[in-house]
């Protein structure tokens, strides 16, 4: 099914941003570091899932999988860069995701 696209697009359409020939906000040795440290932190969830700590491995990848996420919001989504507001918000995200992880282990071990 194909959409007939019109052969002329309104300037108002058009993304300005993209076609300025502007350098990134973040260096490319800085985002390869950052690829590096990713990549060390999943070698090391795969290598603590593989010591059988029993109920403590689940908190071990949850820990580690919480540190890897926050690594790319900052580096790659360029939280870093962004207003204390935003970073007020995400935070406040994180803060209720771990209040769900907590609560959900505790309900877990007093049953």
């Amino acid at each position: 099914m194909d959409i007939p696209l019109p052969a002329f697009i309104p300037d108002n359409l058009i993304n300005r941003d993209c076609m300025n020939n502007e350098t990134h906000i973040s260096s490319y040795s800085s985002l390869a570091i950052v690829l590096i440290i990713l990549l060390l932190l999943t070698m090391i969830s795969v290598t603590v899932t593989g010591l059988h700590l029993g109920p403590f491995a689940v908190a071990a990848a949850l820990i580690i999988a919480s540190i890897k996420v926050a690594t790319v919001i900052i580096y790659f989504m360029h939280v870093k860069f962004e207003s204390l507001f935003m970073k007020l918000m995400i935070s406040g995200v994180f803060v209720i995701f771990a209040l769900i992880i907590i609560i959900t282990f505790i309900d877990y071990l007093l049953r």
